[in-house]
């Protein structure tokens, strides 16, 4: 017997239908190793076009600067406009946005322009970073396989959550912080059903990653075996945490501010990335004349002269600032601070001009640099007032920034906790990034609404609930929302479809609930699957509502929740569901639609 991939497909997707915990962990793990094996190859390409960067702008003399960057930004802007508009910006807001509206349903095309546009924007020096990109590319990875197989909608999320999570896992060699970044940012799902197969897939996508590279290397490696936390220490990390939530902020509302002006430019869109490039290497030009007359520029390392520090990922600088050696000259340190408190605007500056224009990469690595700088300077400054403890640098402060900043950014403590401590593999420094990521993201929440993730959804109007705006719809009864009346006449099994279509023209009746010769509920005719009867218009004078009629859609009870409505809402592909009786739960009285809940738990954001 020989088997299509199609049937092959299709009995993979039965049998993830009949048993989808067992088979969910099966998909993760695939997931997993797939997305690990793109995430390798998308990274070395980045490499590549990096160094070439590199070297090609080291040659060039310092009015050819933007060149480079306007090239690669093209390049962007072609594939962006031409094939996949969703591949531009910063990823993870349009990861969030299918997984909301539309399903986690993505387009496999996004993954392949996200791919290429990213190292075009990233390699040329674009300021951005990869968790973006890697991120969208998982996924993609995830929707496809999960689509492909014929996964039921309520289990699709969570595959892309595999996806993302394995891509965050190979791309920091970060399996923890993977899981995490899934659960707290994308998800907002800290059940054991979506838990485990999120940790299977970024287990096992850091295992092929392994392999593939033959390492365990953390990303940056730190020199701090002598520090001890002391409790005296306590205020300082207090006082970081809050000024990296100001920091977290204008980094936020100027990339904000960014967009919309973008947006509102009259410009076509393959040459916004191009004008965000030329405003980018304008920037670089002030920047490399202004480090030449800065004193104190060597704490960024030899090979700073050529490009400005600010180009790029900033990884290379992000090390030097980790470094206790690159504090211990006075001749350098008192500088330092001018020119890391001009990197810290610059940085800002140049992720905007890069992501806001169109182009395609991450924030979460402008935010780490940001954060080491903004720690930098403050451990500099405790240093020389000598309020710093014994053993202690201002490297240490550096690290704890770096982790406050996406705190404070990313409204995701966890995450932010644990990928610092996966990416430096420094136990020492532990508790003060727990303390300093905690208070920043308390103090950012003060400042602003949304997260760097979700403030763009909030002006398209996607409202992401938070684990907090969950606690607030358990409050919620489903009476407060405003019902839709039934049919003005009670439909059965036996009624010809013709009755729906009667109903329907006269009525303007979305869904028709099927009830028994006793008043008790059925099941439900859907408005789609009507009109997909209505295709073949010969065949309507014969068909019955029974041959419609879907009986596994849940019913709503008096006594339930906001949020436990809008999880079955989320879980079925349906405008609306049935409101029974209390007393028998059977008899339905209304309809309940899906904008209705929409628009109240919208009201109830706004209130809480």
């Amino acid at each position: 017997m020989n088997l299509k991939p199609k049937d092959i497909l299709r009995t993979i997707g039965d049998w993830v239908h009949d048993h989808p915990d067992g088979w969910l962990n099966v998909l993760g793990a695939i997931i997993g190793a797939i997305t690990a094996i793109g995430a390798v190859m998308f990274s070395r390409g980045l490499m590549r076009a990096e160094h070439w960067t590199e070297h090609l702008q080291g040659e060039m003399v310092w009015w050819l600067l933007p060149v480079i960057p306007m090239v690669g930004a093209l390049m962007t802007g072609i594939l962006v406009y031409r094939i996949a508009r969703e591949a531009g910006g910063h990823g993870v807001p349009q990861v969030l946005d299918a997984i909301v509206r539309k399903g986690g349903k993505i387009p496999a095309r996004i993954g392949f322009v996200k791919v290429i546009a990213s190292i075009c924007t990233v390699g040329s020096g674009g300021s951005a970073g990869a968790e973006g990109p890697i991120v969208q590319i998982g996924a993609v990875t995830g929707s496809v396989i999960a689509r492909r197989i014929g996964v039921p909608r309520r289990h699709i999320g969570t595959l892309v959550g595999c996806g993302a999570a394995a891509g965050i896992s190979s791309i920091f060699n970060a399996p923890i912080a993977g899981v995490f970044f899934a659960l707290e940012i994308l998800l907002r799902d800290f059940s054991l059903k979506t838990f485990t197969p999120i940790v299977i897939a970024s287990v096992f996508a850091t295992a092929m990653t392994q392999v593939i590279l033959g390492e365990n290397n953390a990303i940056f490696s730190t020199e701090l075996p002598s520090y001890v936390f002391s409790v005296l220490e306590l205020p300082s990390y207090i006082v970081l945490g809050v000024l990296c939530a100001f920091g977290a902020w204008a980094f936020t509302m100027i990339l904000e501010r960014g967009e919309d002006a973008f947006d509102k430019l009259r410009l076509h869109q393959v040459l916004k990335p191009m004008l965000g490039a030329l405003m980018l290497g304008l920037l670089g030009i002030f920047g490399m004349w202004a480090f030449a007359e800065m004193p104190g520029n060597e704490i960024l390392g030899d090979g700073h002269h050529a490009i400005p520090a600010f180009f790029g990922n900033g990884y290379s600088v992000i090390t030097h600032l980790l470094d206790p050696a690159s504090y211990q000259s006075s001749d350098i340190v008192w500088g330092a601070i001018g020119v890391l408190g001009f990197l810290v605007i610059a940085k800002m500056l140049a992720t905007t001009f890069t992501l806001a224009s169109g182009g395609s990469g991450g924030v979460f690595a402008p935010g780490l640099f940001t954060g080491a700088a903004i720690g930098g300077v403050f451990g500099i400054v405790l240093d020389k007032a000598g309020l710093i403890a014994d053993g202690s640098s201002p490297a240490s402060y550096a690290l704890v920034g770096m982790a406050a900043v996406i705190a404070g950014t990313t409204f995701a403590p966890m995450t932010a906790i644990l990928i610092l401590f996966e990416i430096t593999r420094e136990p020492h420094v532990l508790a003060p990034i727990m303390l300093a990521a905690i208070v920043s993201t308390a103090v950012a929440r003060k400042l602003m609404p949304d997260s760097i993730y979700t403030a763009k959804l909030r002006r398209a109007g996607v409202r992401i609930g938070t684990s907090r705006d969950m606690s607030l719809l358990r409050h919620v009864p489903v009476s407060s929302v405003d019902y839709a009346a039934l049919p003005p006449e009670p439909i059965y099994a036996s009624d010809p479809l013709s009755k729906l279509i009667t109903l329907h023209a006269h009525h303007n009746v979305p869904d028709f609930p099927v009830v028994d010769a006793d008043g008790k509920y059925m099941g439900m005719v859907t408005g789609a699957d009507m009109r997909t009867a209505l295709i073949d218009r010969e065949a309507i004078p014969l068909l019955l509502v029974a041959e419609l009629m879907r009986e596994d859609f849940p019913v709503i009870k008096p006594d339930e929740h906001l949020d436990t409505v809008m999880e079955k809402f989320a879980r079925n592909e349906i405008s609306s569901l049935v409101l029974v009786d209390g007393f028998s739960g059977k008899k339905p009285i209304a309809l309940v639609t899906r904008s209705k809940v929409m628009a109240r738990y919208n009201a109830v954001l706004d209130e809480g």
